[in-house]
């Protein structure tokens, strides 16, 4: 089980960016709003305002997007999909992605395959 976190820079894809989790099996996630540093330090602190010029022009807000994924596999598609939609994440500007291991998880709903295969196998289906 993974945690994986996409930080998503372009908040006018984010529609697409959510099909295409569907679409990779992950149907459970929580959208964030959030903020890059940068944009925190040149508007929010004083000592870095003149960083505004520098600035203008990059999005100031993006959106984090939480998921906990049971089935690793799902991974590899769905990063093929999102580097469809909104470029090669290994590009400035387009977002990042990361998964950090998951060694306890409790209040996840059950994955509809792991139930039905469960009862089959107690043989109660």
């Amino acid at each position: 089980m993974k945690l994986l976190v996409f930080v998503l820079n372009k908040e006018e894809l984010l529609d697409d960016v959510l099909s295409a989790y569907v679409e990779a099996g992950i149907d459970g996630a929580t959208i964030l709003d959030s903020e890059g540093m940068g944009r925190f330090l040149t508007y929010e602190v004083p000592l870095f305002a003149d960083f505004k010029e520098f600035m203008k022009g990059n999005k100031p807000y993006n959106k984090t997007i939480i998921s906990v994924v049971r089935h690793e596999k799902r991974i590899p598609k769905l990063i093929s999909l999102l580097d469809s939609v909104c470029g090669d994440l290994s590009k400035p500007g387009t977002g990042i992605i990361f998964t950090v291991p998951v060694d306890f998880c409790k209040g996840l709903v059950p994955d509809p395959d792991e139930e039905e295969q469960s009862a089959e196998s107690r043989g109660t289906t």
